[in-house]
């Protein structure tokens, strides 16, 4: 099966069934989004190619009830088997998080409620920022990048400073920062005036109406602007951010906003609706619509002279939960 087709599959079902020899260390468990509080996910990557080259994976969470099944052989080798179909690859161990990246989330709480996110009914906490130095140096000798993201704990403002402080606490490690946060007015200046290479403001949903609908007391058109003025500080295709597909957009919605976000320089990242929350009983995008949305993403890319595959941290640089135009072709 075409790989672009493959993953699709897997992003459609979005969950694996683990079976072979024992592979804890290959688990990831995450503390935030919509996957947060689930069993765990693993990093499926095709072709038994070394992990520490970056490459295609795909991203699945672990449910025995999956119709698609991981085989782990052993040391990280495996075969996914999926609709009659084995391809052999390998598991790739998450540093913190993802393969190759220190992936952190700052806090594991939030006061809004948006509609696809369980994390406010999580019993989540703040890191500390001893704690999150410790966590990136157990992981420095096998990671390219540091990402940050974060819930709001108390407030907006409240939350970035604390970012702030820890993106400085992080410096002396010398690696690329990436930020993805909910952004103040000045937040993106203030990331930048650290050294943070990138910045990621989630816009979530194709129009404002449907953000207003999903997302109540946060503001689509704030994010919006911290997205324009970013691509100023940090330069073009340097600037991402999610779109969730499956909340009720169509795909002329989708084409849309990826188009608006291109033209400004903003690398727009279709991330596949993980039914969770007051969502759960909502489906997944199907593998049909993930491709056809794939092939207009990958033009207006082109044509907009944005490359995904330069991301360096985040969501882009990783590429295990979504069809990423340069990547995934």
């Amino acid at each position: 099966m075409e790989w672009k087709r493959l993953k699709a599959r897997v992003l459609e079902t979005g969950s694996v069934r683990l079976s072979g020899e024992p592979s804890d260390e290959y688990v990831s468990r995450s503390a935030a989004g919509p996957s947060a509080g689930t069993p765990g996910s693993l990093f499926f990557s095709p072709g038994g190619g070394r992990p520490s080259v970056p490459g295609r994976r795909v991203r699945a969470g672990i449910d025995d009830n999956s119709p698609i099944e991981v085989v782990h052989r052993g040391a990280g080798a495996a075969d996914l088997l999926i609709d009659g179909e084995t391809v052999a690859g390998r598991l790739e161990p998450a540093a913190l998080h993802c393969p190759r990246q220190a992936y952190i989330t700052v806090s594991g709480t939030c006061i809004f409620h948006c509609r696809y996110c369980p994390v406010p009914e999580l019993p989540g906490r703040r890191k500390g920022v001893d704690e999150i130095v410790r966590m990136v140096e157990s992981v420095a000798d096998r990671i390219d990048a540091v990402s940050i993201t974060s819930g709001v704990a108390s407030s907006i403002e409240e939350e970035e400073a604390y970012v702030l402080e820890v993106v400085a606490a992080l410096r002396s490690f010398g690696l690329p920062i990436g930020v993805s946060v909910y952004p103040c007015p000045e937040t993106p200046a203030r990331l930048h005036a650290l050294g943070v290479v990138e910045v990621k403001f989630n816009i979530e949903t194709a129009t404002p109406e449907l953000f207003r609908e999903m997302c109540p007391g946060l503001s689509w058109e704030g994010i919006r602007e911290s997205l324009s003025s970013s691509v100023a500080l940090f330069g073009r295709g340097r600037v991402y951010s999610n779109v969730i597909v499956g909340l009720g957009e169509t795909d002329e919605d989708l084409e849309r906003v990826m188009e608006d976000l291109a033209a400004g320089g903003v690398i727009p990242v279709l991330r596949p609706l993980t039914p969770a929350a007051s969502l759960a009983g909502m489906s997944r995008p199907s593998a049909e619509r993930l491709l056809s949305l794939f092939e207009v993403h990958g033009r207006i890319l082109r044509r907009a002279g944005l490359d995904p595959c330069r991301a360096l941290t985040m969501c882009a640089a990783c590429t295990g939960c979504d069809l990423t135009p340069g990547r995934d072709a």
